[in-house]
């Protein structure tokens, strides 16, 4: 394996979908089953310190070249589970975002214009033959998309405090269909309670996106590098999906005041997080 930075990076969370051995293909179940058997898997620090070198060189990087082979395992109740980096797919994916995360002149200064161009053609040629493909990672930066946490439940929340070069972990995991269950009974909540909305548009996308997995697949919410902008009492204390469950839950019985509450939780959490954003 190729040797990678010992730099933790920070800021990214992840939505993860782990898909049994089964929902593959041959040859590729047999490539994940060979795969999994590795001792020498990478972590999931891995994959974003890859990604970070490729953007030293000039010009720089912003998709690999070929696609990664590599994967997160799980073993759930004695089934293997995967999921596939997918890399090069999500880079393309990023950089079509990027534009509206960046203004012009940073965006220009960290991927030049003629890179960029040259990159969206690439994707462009290889979507036209292959027009069904997904990502099975969705990534944000300081935050936790509030549709993310529709999908897992609070007793789901396993949280380690982390101990000397150890960081801290929250992370949620929780079966596709229960996870299937919670949007569509939250979407139902919210349809009847407002017409439209940021929150109502976040999971209608994740809905249809959690559509694409095996039915036995494992949904994983982690905070990643997230942790490390958090102080520890406050990660600690972090129960933002038992706020997200509340607030929908008092919609659904129309008591606008209990939902109230729990979004203005919510949004006193987060909003420092967002500020250090762009604090510097």
């Amino acid at each position: 394996m190729p040797k990678v930075s010992s730099v933790i990076v920070p800021y990214a969370t992840y939505l993860r979908v782990y898909e049994p051995l089964a929902a593959f293909p041959e040859p590729e179940r047999g490539h994940w089953a060979r795969y999994a058997r590795r001792p020498d898997r990478p972590s999931y620090q891995d994959e974003l310190r890859r990604s970070l070198a490729d953007l030293l060189p000039t010009p720089p990087v912003p998709v690999p070249v070929h696609e990664s082979s590599d994967a997160f395992v799980l073993d759930v109740d004695g089934v293997v589970c995967v999921c596939p980096w997918r890399t090069r797919l999500r880079g393309w994916l990023a950089l079509e975002e990027l534009g509206e995360e960046l203004p012009g002149p940073v965006l220009d200064a960290v991927l030049p214009e003629v890179v960029r161009r040259q990159t969206a053609q690439d994707y462009e040629r290889w979507l036209a033959r292959n027009p069904d493909a997904r990502p099975w990672i969705r990534t944000a930066t300081w935050q936790v998309p509030l549709n993310w946490f529709v999908l897992v439940s609070d007793e789901e929340r396993r949280f380690d405090k982390g101990s000397g070069e150890i960081p801290p972990m929250l992370r949620y995991r929780t079966p596709m269909v229960q996870a299937r269950r919670r949007v569509a009974r939250a979407l139902r909540a919210l349809k009847d309670a407002i017409d439209e909305g940021p929150l109502i548009d976040g999971l209608i996308d994740v809905g249809r996106w959690l559509e694409e997995f095996h039915p036995r697949s494992l949904v994983e919410l982690d905070y990643g590098g997230l942790v490390h902008a958090l102080p520890p009492g406050e990660l600690e204390d972090d129960h933002s999906a038992a706020d997200v469950a509340e607030g929908i839950e008092a919609l659904r019985h129309g008591d606008g005041a209990a939902a109230g509450e729990a979004y203005g939780r919510l949004v006193e959490r987060w909003r420092g997080i967002r500020d250090r954003r762009s604090a510097n």
